[in-house]
């Protein structure tokens, strides 16, 4: 199993079993339109597919693990660690923001410093403020890893087979194709007004795109393709008239439970087209072996 390298807000690392166990027992290609720090991609390794994500730092990272892996442990042996470099490395990375030939000419280089700062900011926390700058403070750590390198060579050989977007998810309706399997892990729909989800990226994600995901995955299902999707209870409502979706509740504790008056404390739900019979996990209580 490939490790992700990065850590990255709302990962998937606790609920894999429970996602992966809703997923076909077989698929021709593998699309996650919401890639983050891809806990899900890197579990399944998969031989062919697309990944996608609107941080273009965050596919730029992907493209160069995939493409220069040699390069980039490389340039990751260059970084200090200390709060003055620290601060240094911030302002360098956000450069990349404002100069288009910076960013063309050293691709490398952006995406060492985001996987520097990644490993070395306050909780590994990615956040950007309203210009898209990274903004996040110097962390505490003792002896933080940055380079990184069994997982990215890992990582560089699990990409191989995957094609790289920086576009909206809807992308993936024409991407994927019959026996094709989509995952998507979008910005969850806050369960309260004083939820917010979204500061990770400078662009939020609203009740209107939750309905425009919503329809693509309606339109994917038409094609034959299986979907399943991470999001918070109130997106229910948007499923209940679909019949080819069902909905499965985990709970604080990541147990299972269809049944939604057994559910206890709801942390998250899992949406998909894929029937009982052909889930890898058939039954709930497959999901505790």
């Amino acid at each position: 199993m490939v490790e992700p390298i990065l850590k990255w807000a709302g990962g998937k690392r606790q609920l894999l079993s429970e996602i992966t166990g809703l997923f076909p027992t077989s698929y021709e290609a593998y699309h996650e339109p919401f890639v983050g720090g891809g806990a899900v991609f890197f579990h399944l390794d998969p031989d062919a597919g697309t990944i996608n994500d609107l941080n273009e730092r965050l596919t730029t990272f992907y493209e160069v693990v995939r493409d220069h892996p040699d390069r980039l442990i490389e340039e990751n042996k260059t970084h200090e660690h200390s709060e003055e470099y620290f601060y240094e490395a911030r302002s360098e990375f956000n450069e990349f923001l404002s100069d288009s030939t910076l960013k063309h000419e050293n691709r490398v280089r952006e995406a060492s410093l985001l996987l520097y700062l990644n490993r070395t900011c306050f909780n590994g926390l990615y956040r950007e403020n309203s210009d898209g700058e990274f903004n996040v403070s110097f962390g505490r750590y003792t002896n933080p890893d940055w380079v990184q390198e069994q997982r990215i060579r890992k990582a560089s050989r699990s990409l191989q087979g995957t094609r790289v977007f920086n576009t909206d998810f809807e992308y993936v309706v024409e991407e994927a194709t019959d026996g094709d399997l989509v995952y998507f892990d979008p910005p969850y729909e806050p369960v309260s007004k004083t939820a917010d989800f979204n500061s990770y990226h400078a662009d939020g994600f609203d009740r209107d795109h939750q309905r425009r995901l919503r329809d693509a995955a309606v339109e994917l299902t038409e094609q034959n393709v299986s979907v399943l999707i991470s999001n918070s209870p109130p997106v229910t409502e948007l499923y209940e008239e679909h019949d080819a979706f069902s909905v499965t509740y985990v709970d604080a504790t990541r147990a299972i439970n269809s049944d939604a008056s057994n559910r206890g404390e709801v942390a998250e739900i899992l949406i998909t087209n894929v029937q009982p019979e052909n889930r890898r996990r058939k039954t709930l209580a497959d999901f505790t072996e």
